[in-house]
């Protein structure tokens, strides 16, 4: 099955995230990444979301979220006409000995030492998902204590815009 992302407009208002989330639970879809951020017009969120399956899932996802009130516009983004990228903070187990190798592989993957103690790293990375789940894979075997990530944002390449098609 293939990931799809969707980007969505609602108004933004207390409960609409709820309304959508609810959305997905009844109907038993599943939802591998969910991002909400206000718009360049305060009255107006984006929602990215990313849904795993097939196209007849993902039209069914369209139409659900197409009957709720608070949805102004649903696009599904194309990856070829898309940039989508994700945050993650990591913290990583490192001492004296450990130290300077993690932050050669943080410098490779063009990530940022955020917060340092004598017991830890804390990485900042951000990028397509492959990217930051490289990095992870790297770090690893130092001890990974916490990671939390953003889930994936998109935008359209160029000139399109979702407010104006």
């Amino acid at each position: 099955m293939a990931k799809h992302l969707l980007s969505v407009l609602v108004e933004n208002h207390a409960g609409v995230l709820s309304r959508v989330a609810g959305l997905f639970s009844r109907r038993g879809f599943n939802i591998d990444s969910l991002a909400v951020g206000v718009t360049e017009d305060p009255q107006i969120s984006r929602m990215t979301i990313v849904v795993n399956g097939d196209d007849h899932i993902v039209e069914q996802v369209r139409k659900q979220l197409g009957k709720l009130i608070d949805v102004k516009m649903i696009k599904k983004l194309d990856d070829s006409e898309s940039v989508s990228r994700e945050l993650a903070l990591i913290k990583v187990k490192a001492d004296s000995s450990t130290r300077s190798e993690i932050v050669q592989i943080v410098e490779i993957f063009r990530g940022k030492i955020i917060d340092v103690s004598e017991a830890s790293l804390t990485i900042e990375i951000s990028g397509e998902l492959g990217k930051i789940e490289a990095l992870e894979d790297m770090i690893r075997p130092f001890g990974i204590k916490e990671i939390v990530r953003t889930g994936t944002i998109a935008l359209e390449r160029g000139n399109k815009e979702i407010i104006k098609e």
